[in-house]
């Protein structure tokens, strides 16, 4: 079993797609080990987004994360970094395959609707960021 980190970002919270991008997750065969819905500061976005600081979206993307409500959830299933990335579908929907979240639900390459950790090292950091040993089930 392997866990994984996403964010439903404020996109999908405020267009009330919540449920249908969890759907698609357990539907996927993902469990949720953790979840809760939390509104961030730019500032803790700049922390979690720190990797990118250097990079020319940095400054809007820190915005947009911190623009309304968004739910962090720990997932767990075989393979599951890998089979998030797949369900989740290209950064840029307009290249995401059909079926996937990115293409049903985002609106734009910035507002994607989801974020999933892409290595074992990111997740475990994803994770310990937003949850507390104790909070994981």
């Amino acid at each position: 079993m392997q866990r994984t980190f996403s964010i439903l970002k404020p996109d999908t919270v405020r267009k009330g797609q919540t449920g249908a991008v969890l759907a698609m997750m357990e539907a996927a065969g993902f469990r949720i080990a953790a979840i809760k819905k939390l509104s961030i500061s730019k500032q803790q976005a700049a922390g979690f987004y720190a990797v990118h600081a250097q990079r020319s979206f940095f400054d809007s993307l820190t915005t947009f994360m911190s623009s309304g409500p968004i739910f962090v959830m720990v997932l767990e299933k075989e393979n599951a970094i890998a089979d998030l990335r797949k369900l989740m579908g290209a950064t840029n929907p307009a290249n995401a395959e059909e079926g996937t979240i990115r293409k049903k639900f985002a609106g734009s390459i910035e507002e994607n609707a989801v974020h999933g950790s892409d290595a074992e090292e990111t997740a475990a950091f994803e994770i310990g960021y937003f949850f507390a040993g104790y909070e994981l089930a």
